[in-house]
């Protein structure tokens, strides 16, 4: 049984290559998975849906 684990900033930009900055800009352009938050100051993305815009970038 596979675990999709939650990621944080840091890992996620070393993943998808991209700024911090611009990943919050794809956020509001509706252009990049929103986070998941996970209390009031903490937030993170479910790596699966990470690898499928990866995955969906790819075939583009």
């Amino acid at each position: 049984m596979d675990i999709d684990r939650i990621i944080r900033m840091k890992e996620l930009t070393s993943i998808v290559g991209l700024s911090r900055s611009t990943i919050y800009r794809l956020i509001q352009e509706d252009k990049f998975p929103k986070q998941i938050h996970l209390s009031v100051r903490t937030a993170g993305w479910r790596l699966s849906v990470i690898n499928e815009w990866i995955n969906q970038k790819e075939t583009i």
